[in-house]
């Protein structure tokens, strides 16, 4: 991972309660599908953030273990999911025993891994033939005004794997770079969900205010930024009644340790 990544990476701290707040959950068929080949139910959230998919797991019955690096985005999951084992670690150091978890699954957090250091690891706390899973919730830019609004908010708002047929790109590099590791895993499934999410005007402008390519802008920059989505946002009868529901994807990328 480049300095690039890692700043976009390390930047979701100074924005942990409206990422708690803002960000959206993840649908349940979708982590069932990512679930379905494991044999226990002991489940490692991996790269957990706030705690979105931790909680969702803990409502399914999953025995969860969360591990986040980020200080803050930890001390949010532990607020919000304070019954749920969350031992400071990374995806490059899980601090869990050999053969510990059914399944590691991983929240719009795999990208952020490095692999080389990753996927041993996973390998390492995983039973054999557990699954290791990500969930990533995507934009749908079929639908014609989320495309344009991906144009309006640009590459810093809808990063290089927020729509469908991004994510498919990013999930093969993925599904390549953990094996290359020397790690060995079974030949990787994906797979996509409905998913959406109610907002307003002023909350999908905020959920905005948490992706890293937003984070990482000087203050001047952010406001402009923001601003332009607001403006087409309060353009569009779609969006500018009220709740609405933000059409979206959840992809997710299944396999198995050999």
């Amino acid at each position: 991972m480049d300095a690039d990544s890692r700043d976009l990476g390390s930047s979701f701290g100074s924005a942990a309660t409206a990422y708690a707040e803002h960000r959206p959950d993840y649908p349940v068929p979708a982590i069932e599908w990512a679930l379905a080949p494991a044999a226990g139910r002991r489940v490692l959230d991996l790269g957990a953030g706030t705690g979105k998919l931790t909680r969702t797991l803990v409502e399914l019955g999953y025995e969860v273990v969360a591990v986040e690096p980020d200080p803050a985005m930890l001390a949010e999951l532990r607020r919000t999911a304070p019954t749920v084992a969350a031992p400071p670690g990374s995806a490059e150091a899980i601090p869990l025993p050999d053969g510990s978890v059914d399944a590691v699954l991983a929240g719009n957090a795999m990208h952020w891994f490095e692999m080389n250091a990753a996927s041993p690891e996973i390998a390492r706390v995983l039973v054999a033939g557990g699954v290791v899973a990500g969930l990533w919730n995507l934009m749908d830019d079929r639908v014609d005004w989320v495309a344009q609004l991906s144009r309006v908010g640009g590459a810093e708002a809808i990063g290089p794997r927020d729509t469908p047929d991004s994510w498919r790109v990013e999930a093969a590099r993925l599904e390549r770079s953990m094996n290359e590791t020397g790690a060995r895993f079974a030949a990787a499934e994906q797979a996509l969900f409905p998913h959406g999410q109610r907002r307003t005007v002023d909350s999908l402008v905020a959920t905005f205010s948490t992706k890293a390519g937003i984070l990482v802008m000087t203050q001047a920059e952010r406001d402009e930024r923001l601003a332009a989505i607001r403006t087409f946002l309060d353009g569009r009868a779609e969006t500018n009644r009220g709740e609405f529901t933000l059409p979206m994807m959840t992809g997710v990328l299944r396999t198995r340790a050999a």
